[in-house]
């Protein structure tokens, strides 16, 4: 009994363990466990900070690497901006301008929509209003890394259920990975890097498995197709979102919207930021969709430079290049590793998208730029081609 006594006095609380860590000055004993192994998300760099890497100047760097307009907002947005006299004051927390703009726009009722910080910030409420630890997420494997990492952020369980070999989603192994704990099914149409479109006969499916579909239509506005955003009211489990980022050049911006069932919505905007869209963010984003004609005129010329783009780099002999349906396209090396080409290409002033994974790691994905950007890009590749 003496003994047993004796270990009960010794033994640690985890809040005493926890203070003691604190305060022998380990900070990092008050993060959650489970996101102290947690692989961050992989952004990009800002020009100005890639001139500073390089040495080169501004002009000289040659940005494919973020899927960014170069042709940038629209002369409304730029007036907007320009004449934006609330910088002083907070945004509507109801966003009640903007979703009403975006609701002409898309032919949707306003109580359907909730704007966010780019799209990435849609995508984190979702998992934060969705996802409890444990339950399961499906992601389908090669595709934009932030679906696992804010899944991962609220502790869930991540399945890859991979692609295809010409990576169309496997609706079939998305079905068998379906489980009593799965919340959520992550798919972007096109999918990035891959530039693919999801059909509607496979979204129909995927709506029959009783799971809550995201469908990330940040690229949308360059495929040729409406999407699927008309299809959400009479479908409670899918949910569409998009980005200004992209067709109307607002990426720095940072404004995004979903369209959603009602009930989805309205916690989306209850659990939100009471300000997660600036005042700028909106006016522009306003001024854009009174702007759509000269943007898409935009997204036209960069279709076609995505097509000269694709034909200038199928004619080197190293490289195969996918069709894409979005404002990029994905090459594999077929000699050489990518990740050289790409440090030479870095050294050149050109910046394009590694991507350090085992799916990827012989790909390179490349923006659709100006008709120069495409000249120099295709030029650098055709030398160091033949070096290979």
């Amino acid at each position: 009994m003496a003994a047993t006594s004796r270990a009960r006095r010794t033994t640690k609380k985890p809040q005493d363990l926890l203070a003691q860590g604190v305060a022998a000055g380990n900070s990092e004993a008050l993060v959650r466990r489970d996101l102290r192994d947690l692989a961050p998300y992989i952004p990009i760099d800002p020009p100005e900070v890639l001139s500073q890497e390089t040495g080169l100047p501004p002009g000289r760097i040659i940005k494919l690497d973020g899927n960014e307009n170069p042709y940038g907002p629209s002369p409304k947005a730029r007036a907007a901006l320009a004449s934006l006299d609330s910088a002083h004051l907070y945004p509507d927390p109801e966003q009640r301008e903007l979703r009403r703009a975006l609701a002409g726009h898309l032919g949707v009722a306003a109580e359907h929509i909730v704007a966010g910080s780019g799209s990435d910030d849609l995508l984190d409420l979702l998992a934060r209003l969705t996802l409890e630890p444990g339950e399961g997420v499906i992601n389908c494997e090669p595709t934009f890394g932030m679906y696992r990492f804010v899944a991962e952020l609220q502790g869930a369980q991540v399945t890859e259920v991979p692609r295809q070999a010409d990576y169309e989603v496997d609706v079939e192994a998305v079905a068998r990975a379906v489980n009593g704990r799965t919340k959520l099914l992550f798919l972007a149409s096109p999918n990035n890097p891959t530039g693919n479109l999801l059909s509607q006969e496979q979204l129909k499916m995927l709506l029959g498995l009783g799971v809550l579909v995201v469908v990330d239509e940040a690229y949308v506005e360059f495929s040729g197709t409406p999407g699927f955003a008309s299809l959400v009211p009479s479908q409670p489990n899918l949910a569409v979102l998009r980005t200004f980022s992209k067709w109307a050049g607002l990426a720095g911006l940072r404004v995004g919207y979903g369209i959603f069932s009602p009930a989805i919505a309205a916690r989306l905007m209850q659990i939100k930021q009471p300000y997660n869209v600036n005042v700028a963010a909106q006016a522009a984003a306003i001024a854009s969709l009174n702007d759509t004609q000269h943007l898409l005129r935009n997204v036209e010329r960069l279709v076609r430079e995505r097509e000269r783009l694709y034909r200038g780099l199928g004619r080197l002999p190293f490289l195969e290049v996918l069709p894409s349906r979005a404002n990029f396209v994905l090459c594999r090396l077929l000699r050489g590793r990518a990740d050289q080409v790409y440090r030479r290409l870095r050294g050149r002033g050109i910046f394009v998208r590694y991507f350090d994974t085992p799916l990827l790691r012989q790909h390179l994905r490349i923006s659709a730029g100006t008709r120069r950007q495409t000249d120099a890009v295709v030029a650098a590749l055709e030398e160091i081609g033949r070096e290979l």
